[in-house]
């Protein structure tokens, strides 16, 4: 909105036709989400202590290391919504469907996680797995519908690894979409154990999705490398270098030792909107490569959970997610934390390769 109010005063100043590039604006929301993160955080922090001083409650069956971060205010997910949302209405141009819907995204998702939240710090415990997967099933609904009812294409599934090809899915994609967007939400929040382990991979993978979005929204770009192109999805861009931004000034308070945790109300509604990023750009797989990490900690917990039954007691891993299980063979946070960070880089690299292979 401000960019478009900027850009209207070209006529005065050349200088303001930088506000009609998506690169100069996508910069700008990427330091503006940023400062407000920075800014506001300490101050949102001291809130938390005053009003839920104890905190996020710790798992009594996970690592012992893990109780020095009780009482650690666990509702940084909100700060970061906030700065996503204002930095992306500033600057997405004409304020574009495709950003709409992923506000909504954020808003609906995060709503679920925010409940989450506040049931842990006053109760304990949060809301149950079932109760949490009605309330993601209706949300991803919502979006289905809002994204049918703009006109976005809801039946094709691309393949990126051949050129121009398409599989005519139908109503089955229906079922892809719910499956896509809860398994990302929760994948994402599994993630989610360890000071600061989260946040550089989901960074990782909004700038894979920001590179991806520019390629498909520019007609020569698209041509050169024999991508479909998306009208107007470029502005997708803002999104994603807003939630860059919001996410690398999360991470300075984040970082070890943790002065605050996004929660659930931050790790479900960046896991969800990853995922309609993935849907609006038709670029599903690209997601499951550029989150590999995440793909990672989901299938360890799943193995798991069926081997223990399947083995009437037995575990496969010390503890799962996988972050956990190395904790409990002795490596240090920091050291689990990096080595996971190398691992979503690379997976980020590998899922950029696939612009070129076709």
């Amino acid at each position: 909105m401000l960019g478009d109010l900027l850009y209207n005063l070209r006529e005065i100043e050349f200088f303001f036709n930088l506000f009609g590039y998506i690169s100069f604006r996508s910069g700008l929301s990427l330091v503006t989400s940023f400062f407000i993160v920075l800014i506001l955080m300490p101050q949102w922090i001291r809130i938390q202590q005053n009003f839920f001083p104890s905190g996020q409650p710790i798992r009594h069956d996970g690592p012992d290391t893990h109780y020095s971060k009780k009482g650690t205010p666990t509702f940084g997910g909100i700060l970061i919504l906030f700065s996503i949302i204002l930095s992306t209405t500033l600057w997405t141009s004409n304020f574009s469907n495709f950003n709409y819907v992923l506000i909504l995204t954020l808003i609906l998702f995060g709503l679920i996680g925010f409940v989450d939240d506040l049931k842990k710090v006053k109760l304990g415990q949060g809301i149950s797995s079932k109760t949490k997967f009605l309330f993601q099933l209706l949300a991803t609904l919502v979006i289905y519908f809002t994204i049918k009812n703009n006109g976005f294409d809801l039946n094709k599934f691309s393949v990126p690894f051949l050129k121009n090809v398409s599989i005519e899915l139908g109503y089955f994609y229906f079922i892809l979409i719910l499956l896509i967007v809860i398994g990302s939400t929760n994948a994402t929040n599994l993630t989610d154990g360890l000071d600061g382990l989260v946040s550089m991979p989901l960074i990782f993978v909004f700038l894979t999705f920001s590179i991806f979005a520019y390629v498909l929204g520019n007609i020569n770009f698209s041509n050169y490398l024999l991508v479909n192109y998306i009208k107007g999805s470029g502005e997708i861009v803002i999104f994603c270098t807003s939630a860059i931004g919001a996410l690398l000034g999360f991470l300075w308070f984040n970082s070890s030792p943790a002065s605050i945790f996004m929660g659930d109300t931050g790790s479900q509604s960046l896991g969800a909107s990853l995922a309609v990023t993935s849907i609006l750009l038709k670029q599903e797989i690209v997601l499951a490569v550029a989150g590999g990490l995440f793909v990672l900690e989901t299938i360890s917990v799943m193995l798991q959970v069926t081997y223990f039954k399947l083995s009437k007691g037995k575990r496969i891993f010390l503890m799962a997610p996988l972050h956990h299980h190395y904790e409990k063979k002795g490596l240090s946070e920091q050291k689990i934390v990096i080595r996971f960070w190398i691992l979503s880089f690379l997976f980020c690299l590998l899922a950029l390769s696939l612009l070129k292979i076709r």
